[in-house]
């Protein structure tokens, strides 16, 4: 119980901090946000979210952090007629980067998780950054999963993340996305749109077919950028890269271990 107060009070002396990444943004690339996000009148319930035998509680210190951008064009590739994901695949949306989430990382390969029970999330709480995180029991799920072990207020633990995915900038998709890649090109186009980020501080999450799903900025305990840690996660460097566009607007102007 001890660890655990020490352990929300850093968290607290860090919302001070996340001002940090701001200086990450180079000003002529964009911020991420969607290219249209419209929220319905009436709010999907999330249901609750705790640990399972094969997803337990963790109590665990923490050593750095993970945020976690998901690519939302091929997430949304194969679900456009999905109830769940109507709000970030169906209507009239349109996603580039969306938040993961912000996770905390162990001292080692094993991580922190499911810290402490957690409640349904207010609907405020949920509207406020549902264009972020276009899901209600995605919400739920970060701060059940990951939230829990950083504050007991999930709306602290909500700003933090968003505002730290609102600092960060990409760099021009279509264009990348039309010539070869590969990871380590990628990585490198990522980290030129953000001064203080090098190629070595990004992983990147891709499926069996090789499309690029995810991107993982790694953090330190301050929430700098850090280098990542070998852990083995995240594409080879070498790998070939695809990347999907989808609806997305997706120009100059736009933007593993499961979370």
């Amino acid at each position: 119980m001890r660890m655990r107060r020490l352990r929300m009070t850093g968290f607290t002396r860090l919302l001070a901090m996340v001002g940090a990444l701001g200086a990450l943004a180079a000003p002529a690339v964009a911020q991420a946000q969607a290219a249209s996000c419209d929220l319905p009148a009436t709010l999907p319930q999330p249901r609750p979210d705790g640990p399972s035998a094969r997803e337990p509680k963790r109590v665990l210190p923490i050593g750095s952090y993970t945020l976690a951008l998901s690519w939302s064009p091929e997430y949304c590739r194969t679900r456009a007629a999905s109830a769940r994901d109507a709000i970030q695949c169906g209507g009239g949306n349109r996603f580039g980067f969306t938040l993961h989430g912000l996770w905390p990382d162990g001292r080692g390969k094993t991580w922190p998780q499911y810290c402490a029970p957690a409640g349904l999330l207010p609907e405020r709480v949920i509207r406020d950054n549902l264009c972020a995180t276009p899901s209600p029991q995605l919400l739920q799920h970060e701060y059940a999963k990951h939230g829990t072990c950083m504050t007991p207020d999930p709306a602290r633990y909500f700003a933090t993340a968003t505002r730290l995915y609102r600092d960060v900038r990409y760099p021009n998709m279509a264009a990348l996305s039309r010539t070869p890649q590969t990871t380590a090109s990628f990585t490198r186009a990522f980290a030129r749109a953000n001064p203080r980020l090098r190629a070595d501080m990004i992983r990147l999450n891709v499926n069996r077919k090789g499309w690029l799903e995810e991107v993982w900025l790694c953090l330190d305990t301050n929430l700098n950028p850090r280098k990542c840690p070998n852990t083995g996660e995240g594409a080879r460097a070498n790998a070939p890269l695809r990347i999907w566009r989808g609806r997305a607007r997706v120009g100059a102007g736009q933007s593993g271990r499961t979370g």
